[in-house]
């Protein structure tokens, strides 16, 4: 059975008594195998302190993720009616400036919104409202007007929806939907 106060004392490699030890050893007395001995109590802290560590961090990613939403994009005006004929497209920036949409009005009352770029190499879409799409002329892909779902080409993705609502004669897009975060 071992002595664990002998355990602790360090022993020269050498096997020369502690005087006669060099200077270097005499001032750092510690072995390499003492410094890093780790109990198993001292390990099984360090794994379960972790754990924890890992486990509120999960639950702060969660409630950021709660949080954000919950907050919606403003409401932002994008235009009247009457400014947008039938078939008209208009571009503008939702939810951020810089991140461009395009709206195309369908019908007297209804109205359509999708991110402009493409969701193959994020190249500008274009409305073409008479032939009920949304062609990326980068690559010849090509979107549908109604849901925003590739029709042909490289896009596999649908465009992300801007969700909107018609308030009286205005037209205000007050969410994204199908954003890769």
């Amino acid at each position: 059975m071992s002595d664990p106060v002998s355990d602790q004392i360090t022993r020269p490699p050498d096997g020369r008594a502690p005087e006669e030890q060099p200077r270097w050893r005499q001032d750092f007395p510690i072995d390499q195998h003492v410094e890093q001995y780790v109990t198993r109590r001292e390990f099984t802290k360090f794994m379960v302190l972790t754990s924890v560590a890992f486990v509120v961090g999960q639950f702060w990613i969660a409630a950021q993720s709660l949080l954000r939403r919950k907050e919606s994009a403003p409401g932002l005006e994008i235009a009247r009616l009457a400014d947008l004929p039938v078939g008209g497209s208009l571009i503008f920036d939702y939810p951020e400036p810089g991140q461009a949409c395009i709206l195309v009005r369908t019908g007297e009352r209804e109205a359509v919104a999708f991110s402009q770029l493409c969701t193959h190499l994020s190249c500008p879409v274009i409305a073409q409202a008479d032939q009920g799409r949304f062609h990326c002329p980068c690559h010849n892909g090509n979107f549908d007007l109604a849901t925003g779902q590739p029709l042909s080409g490289p896009p596999r993705r649908p465009l992300p929806r801007v969700r909107l609502e018609i308030r009286g004669e205005h037209v205000y897009a007050v969410a994204m939907e199908g954003m890769a975060v």
